[in-house]
């Protein structure tokens, strides 16, 4: 785990300094995340499946039906970021790792908004959400070979019916988001004010 961890908050740090485009995923397990706020332009969602990496897909719990949502660009307020990895040896038992970032405290303005974590092409496989949602100009029922800037998620066609359902909007603003997602993935993500944690037992963002 140790290694893993290193490389970890190695790549964190990139993010926070806005260096790295990023792609996250959690192999064989959910994570969980919350945030205060997400404001997004150009939203897509749809269905799609998400495989654990490496992993034959056809084999029996290798694959896993997600609602994607997609934003050409989004920034989010307060994000917090936790999984847990069960069952250490050496005593340890769970490990929670926890990662927070975009609090703009008492800011106002343009240095609120530069406190804010920022996405461009940003894309997360859900598989729960709750929270309060407000879309503008939302078309529902389109087909998922209709979406658009941006489209289907880059390399998971395969895995889209394009002719299954889908929905889109010109902007999409969500408050008090809490949901598990089995994969994040990101064109650029900066993370201002970025803190990874580990801390034993279970202490996750919810």
């Amino acid at each position: 785990m140790v290694p893993s961890v290193i490389a970890t908050a190695a790549v964190g740090v990139g993010l926070a300094q806005g260096a790295l485009a990023a792609s996250f995923s959690v192999s064989g397990q959910e994570f969980k995340v919350t945030a205060d706020e997400l404001n997004g332009q150009g939203f897509v969602q749809y269905g799609s499946i998400a495989t654990e990496d490496g992993a034959d897909p056809t084999k029996s719990g290798k694959a896993h039906a997600v609602a994607v949502s997609g934003f050409r660009h989004a920034t989010i307020t307060k994000m917090c970021q936790s999984v847990v990895t069960p069952n250490l040896p050496f005593g340890l038992g769970s490990i929670t790792m926890k990662l927070t970032a975009g609090d703009p405290g008492n800011a106002t303005g343009k240095d609120r908004e530069k406190k804010l974590v920022d996405a461009t092409g940003l894309y997360l496989d859900i598989s729960d959400l709750n929270g309060d949602a407000e879309f503008g100009n939302i078309d529902i029922g389109v087909g998922a070979g209709q979406l658009h800037d941006p489209g289907i998620q880059p390399n998971a066609d395969k895995y889209v019916n394009p002719n299954g359902f889908a929905q889109r909007a010109e902007t999409a603003k969500l408050t008090g988001v809490k949901q598990r997602a089995w994969a994040t993935t990101a064109g650029t993500f900066k993370l201002p004010g970025l803190h990874l944690g580990l801390s034993k037992g279970v202490d996750e963002c919810y």
